[in-house]
């Protein structure tokens, strides 16, 4: 049955990023599979109120101060009432938060769940465990996990970092990777071939040769923060020109590091080999990554790297750091790994641009290889399972397999009793477990006194998008939801209308 669902996360359109992205990408294909899907967001540059994108994603900008990087600044309670109202008029079933440092996500879990509502919760980022903006992280992601219903990953490696900080049972933790629309990420030569003369038209690559005396280009797209590994790439930067004199950068990208970065290149006078875009819309990325033949990611952490993928998908050789779950992104032939040193970082690009010169490495096969690899369909459709899971669409056997009956846990169905609640937040430390509990006992009473103070018969119902059914493939209408797990959904090329096979 179709779920009516809330993404809720600081980090959401018109800010750029991967976390930004995934939300937007995920909605649209979960409402092409006839779910209900708002997003709860703060409001950005002056976009306040209610918004509807493409494919009728409606989108709530709440007007809440913004401290940090996008974050708002955590006020626990403020949030409850609007929160309530949005709830209440969309008829919201599950609540899905994102991100580690996204306020908004973990204050919508604790009343989500102080609603009675089935609450998912993903993340997209690594923490450490020694300084001090870490441990006060993991405690709140500690907080807001104690009491969650099902938490996906996007990687592995990111599995494990969570499971370890939130003190989570593994198998409450599912692994979905991100993925990438690559029709928006074609490389730039492309030739038409037919089949026949009824068939459709279907582009593809032309090979790519650079002989030895052809520029290479380089091209860097990422925020210029620390943990992206800016330093690194200052550093590195005059030692590849000065190795690989046919070698020219484009950098992409804004942050604290940027002053630092024109600084490098004034004392050393490369301005004509590094041109600096500045910041680029998502839809332009694929404008610059067609400019070059190399893209480099110097990141220091990264639970998945979804530019990776896009560059790969524009027929870019990668070279990256080998951190986080970079590893698990992308094959080893379309990528060099290095350590997050200066000098492997030196050395990895170089073997980069010999590879390319050689044309040992086929660039132009990487678009279709990535194709096949990542789709957001088939994101939407394991997210779905989860939600299936958690709501008892499908029996704990079916969604947690061997280890339903695990003696460590016998069930994983999170109750509403307040008690049991108070419970799994009790054990969260000997003064946090306190703490949290107070929290709990407050969002409870406020919860209580909203119910009175504004009836939920006094707040109107928000009407659906109205959205055209689906045709199947006997030519006949089918309801949205009603064709969920009966087929592989495939694209009728004849007249774009979807059909079953």
């Amino acid at each position: 049955m179709p779920y009516n669902i809330a993404m809720v996360s600081d980090f959401f359109f018109p800010a750029p990023g991967g976390v930004e992205s995934h939300i937007y990408q995920l909605s649209s294909k979960l409402i092409d599979r006839g779910h209900k899907v708002v997003v709860i967001t703060h409001a950005y540059e002056g976009r306040t109120g209610v918004r509807y994108l493409t494919n009728g994603l409606k989108v709530y900008s709440v007007p809440f101060l913004v401290i940090y990087r996008e974050t708002t600044m955590p006020t626990v309670f403020s949030f409850f009432p609007i929160f309530r109202n949005i709830v209440i008029r969309e008829e919201i079933q599950i609540v899905h938060g994102h991100g580690s440092l996204s306020s908004f996500c973990h204050e919508a879990i604790l009343h989500a769940r102080t609603m009675g509502l089935r609450t998912v919760f993903t993340d997209h980022s690594l923490f450490g465990f020694a300084d001090a903006g870490s441990i006060l992280t993991n405690k709140l992601l500690k907080f807001a996990l104690s009491d969650v219903d099902h938490v996906i990953c996007v990687s592995h490696t990111c599995k494990e970092n969570t499971v370890l900080r939130a003190s989570l049972d593994p198998v409450m933790v599912s692994v979905i990777p991100n993925a990438v629309v690559a029709e928006n990420f074609q490389p730039k030569s492309y030739i038409s071939k037919s089949r026949n003369e009824m068939d459709y038209l279907r582009p593809r690559p032309l090979p790519q040769r650079v002989g030895p005396g052809d520029t290479i280009v380089i091209v860097v797209i990422s925020r210029l923060f620390y943990n992206k590994g800016t330093d690194l790439l200052i550093a590195a930067i005059p030692r590849i020109l000065a190795a690989h004199p046919n070698v020219r950068f484009i950098i992409a990208g804004s942050g604290p590091k940027a002053i630092d970065l024109e600084q490098m290149l004034e004392r050393r006078m490369l301005q004509d080999k590094v041109e600096l875009l500045g910041p680029v819309r998502h839809e332009e990325v694929r404008d610059v990554m067609i400019r070059g033949h190399i893209y480099l990611h110097p990141s220091l952490t990264e639970a998945f790297g979804t530019v990776i993928v896009e560059a790969a998908s524009c027929g870019l050789y990668v070279v990256c750091t080998r951190v986080g779950g970079i590893p698990e992104v992308l094959p080893a032939h379309m990528t060099t790994f290095a350590k997050p040193e200066e000098d492997d970082l030196v050395l990895a690009t170089g073997k980069a641009i010999a590879a390319l010169r050689s044309g040992k490495v086929k660039t132009e096969r990487f678009h279709d290889q990535v194709k096949m690899m990542y789709s957001w369909t088939d994101v939407a459709q394991r997210t779905e399972r989860v939600y299936d899971g958690i709501t008892g669409a499908i029996s704990e056997q079916d969604f947690y397999g061997e280890h339903a009956n695990a003696p460590w846990s016998a069930s994983r169905v999170r109750g509403y009793a307040l008690i049991d609640r108070l419970k799994r937040y009790y054990g969260c430390g000997i003064w946090a477990g306190k703490l949290f509990c107070l929290c709990v006992v407050i969002d409870y009473l406020i919860f209580l006194f909203l119910e009175l103070w504004a009836p939920r018969s006094r707040i109107d119902i928000a009407r659906s998008w109205p959205r055209k059914p689906f045709i199947n493939d006997k030519n006949k209408p089918v309801e949205n939801g009603a064709y969920r797990r009966r087929g592989t959904d495939l694209m009728d090329r004849r007249n774009g209308s979807l059909v079953l096979r």
